[in-house]
């Protein structure tokens, strides 16, 4: 099939390469004239393994190209998928939609023939039904369709979550492009994928409440954590005995930092301001947005309990990143530490894999270390931020020659017990 992925953000440039990658003709087009340049030369401007193999691969094949011109890319294509920018507006809980709207109205300008438009982007309800009116302003509503086709990718994962998805969710008022999509998704659901068919507002909807599930999830086990620390209980036993009830599940009862990245920030902040406008009280999301909003400011306070003064302390930062195996500084609890403990007086090194990041560029006493050894050489603290795989077997005892070396694990990553036989101190969450 012919398709255009209109953004190449995370969730358009992932998309459009593994389509193409199942024999698919697919076209990406942003606007930035740089950003598909560099495309076009096999530079990724996201870090998710393996896309930058599949980029080449497809490119190469002629079934992955990249362009900046929207009107002759939506002529080309048969079904086009929207996935721009959703972010929270300033000054409020709602997505900001106007990227999409403004598409919208640019599609709306090229329909030459049927074409089936796509929200890939995630939206609130309702949002398919404005960018229907927009289009049909200009084009007969029998030359087109708009579906809701929510992506359920995540970072670090994406490229595996694409191909072996749990469920595909196309959301349709009409049959014609439902035969359609399913058979454009064929090769998934043969591999198992579950194909869950619904009304247009039913996926959209679907997108924000599993969005919102999954952060109350993550919110409920960091709350029982803190129980956990003042009742000497270690949260991981109690993660373990929870999970195994089928009717819960083990994934994402980790506890740690606040949620962070593209998706839960917004997506919980969107779902409470639909309901608002529809008159209903979404209290059970509201308190994890409150708690998440905390969450920094109780692990400040732990740091507090830890080193009680921080001036001109050496404190070593292990991944920045919300989370590993992504690039995504958005919502990291990092954004919050880092700064606060500059102001505090302590000397901060930090190392991520994924290299120095421009929000720390004006702090002072904060500097990028290149490797793991030159991060924690001389340091008081060492603060396991993010879960990267390169922090989990580190001989800390090699590394630091610092009798009174400090180690707080907000990730849980490692065994208690075992870091205290090295005669190192050891602090974790809910522990």
């Amino acid at each position: 099939m012919k398709l255009c992925m209109i953004g190449t953000g995370y969730v358009g440039l992932v998309s459009g390469v593994c389509f193409s990658d199942l024999g698919n003709d697919v076209i990406c087009v942003d606007k930035d004239d740089n950003k598909i340049n560099n495309l076009k030369n096999g530079k990724i401007p996201i870090y998710e393994p393996g896309l930058e193999e599949l980029v080449k691969k497809n490119f190469k094949n002629n079934r992955l190209n990249f362009s900046t011109n929207l009107k002759e890319s939506v002529r080309k294509s048969d079904i086009i998928f929207i996935c721009v920018g959703t972010p929270t507006k300033k000054n409020s809980n709602s997505a900001d939609l106007s990227q999409v709207y403004s598409v919208g109205k640019e599609i709306s300008k090229s329909i030459n023939k049927f074409k089936i438009i796509i929200t890939k982007s995630t939206v609130p309800v309702t949002t398919g039904d404005e960018l229907e009116k927009i289009i049909s302003k200009k084009v007969n509503k029998k030359l087109f369709s708009v579906v809701s086709n929510p992506e359920f990718l995540r970072e670090g994962e994406a490229i595996r979550d694409f191909i072996y998805p749990d469920r595909v969710v196309v959301g349709s008022n009409e049959e014609k492009s439902k035969k359609i999509l399913r058979n454009l998704y064929s090769p998934l659901i043969s591999k198992g994928a579950k194909y869950v068919s619904t009304n247009r507002r039913a996926a959209e909807l679907i997108k924000y409440a599993s969005n919102a599930f999954l952060a109350t999830k993550i919110t409920f086990i960091n709350e029982i954590a803190n129980l956990c620390e003042k009742t000497g209980i270690d949260v991981e036993d109690i993660s373990i005995g929870i999970g195994l009830d089928n009717r819960i599940g083990s994934r994402f009862l980790r506890a740690g930092p606040a949620y962070g990245g593209s998706c839960f920030p917004k997506d919980t902040k969107a779902i409470v301001s639909t309901a608002d406008k529809f008159k209903s009280n979404l209290s059970v999301i509201k308190s994890v947005i409150k708690s998440n909003q905390n969450r920094s400011d109780l692990l400040l306070k732990r740091l507090h309990s830890i080193i009680k003064k921080f001036n001109n302390k050496n404190v070593s930062f292990l991944g920045v990143t919300f989370k590993a195996n992504t690039d995504d500084m958005r919502d990291s609890s990092s954004l919050k530490l880092i700064p606060y403990l500059s102001k505090k007086g302590a000397k901060i090194k930090y190392y991520d894999p994924t290299g120095s990041k421009k929000e720390f560029n004006n702090l002072k006493n904060v500097e990028y270390a290149n490797s793991i050894q030159n991060c924690v050489s001389g340091s008081d603290l060492i603060i396991i931020h993010t879960e990267w795989n390169d922090f989990k077997s580190i001989n800390f005892k090699k590394l630091s020659k610092n009798k009174k070396l400090i180690i707080y694990d907000m990730r849980n990553i490692f065994s208690p017990t075992k870091i205290e036989k090295l005669g190192i101190k050891y602090f974790g969450i809910g522990r």
